[in-house]
């Protein structure tokens, strides 16, 4: 499903580039769940957006069922995030102005895939049935983020990238997010690669793979 090789990236800084990627290679099975770890600061947020299409890399290959990145121009790559990959964010990324219902809907409008009777069912599952009227604003850090989970599902992505999704909730909320992402995962038969820094969410994935010194080991 996905192919990354030999991918560098660097960012410029006064002295000298910074090079955080030193020729990655990462294949990854359709359907498959993986692990992303590493110390901070090594790179691993970097190669998520990489793979999301947010930013641009010097060299290298990385390939989502086929398709090359490199080389595609903005249009192409808003096209490839919004048809086929979800991003959940540590942050949340909620958009303020719209409503819980309007959030999850998002991502499914904008690829001309909403789905009413999936929409409900995912709203359901997710416990924010009485909360789809509400701001964003007016929900705790669990409920947020369980509703940038159901965004990034609600379109059926193939592809769901994942950044450290429970790294702002406690422990007891951020296993109950993490149930709901692998079940909803898993229905949708999508490929998962998720960034943490936690060695238990990491063993609850069919594999891991470690990034260090710009290199990944496992892949």
């Amino acid at each position: 499903m996905m192919t990354i090789t030999d991918l560098h990236k660097s960012f410029p800084t006064a002295d000298a580039p910074l090079h955080v990627l030193r020729g990655v290679d990462l294949t990854v099975a359709g359907g498959e769940c993986v692990a992303l770890t590493g110390e901070s600061g090594s790179g691993k947020s970097t190669l998520l957006h990489l793979v999301a299409a947010l930013d641009s890399f010097e060299s290298g290959s990385i390939q989502l069922d086929g398709q090359e990145l490199a080389g595609l121009g903005d249009r192409a790559r808003a096209g490839l995030r919004r048809n086929r990959i979800g991003v959940i964010f540590q942050q949340f990324n909620l958009i303020p102005s719209l409503s819980v219902g309007d959030n999850l809907s998002f991502q499914a409008r904008l690829a001309g895939r909403l789905d009413p009777v999936w929409q409900a069912e995912l709203t359901q599952r997710l416990g924010l049935s009485d909360l789809t009227e509400r701001w964003p604003e007016q929900l705790s850090g669990g409920q947020q983020q369980r509703v940038a989970v159901g965004r990034a599902i609600a379109a059926r992505p193939s592809l769901v990238l994942a950044d450290e999704p429970t790294g702002n909730l406690d422990e007891t909320t951020g296993g109950a997010v993490m149930d709901l992402l692998l079940d909803l995962v898993s229905e949708t038969q999508a490929t998962l690669l998720m960034v943490t820094h936690s060695a238990a969410l990491a063993a609850r994935l069919d594999r891991r793979v470690h990034l260090s010194l710009g290199r990944v080991s496992g892949a």
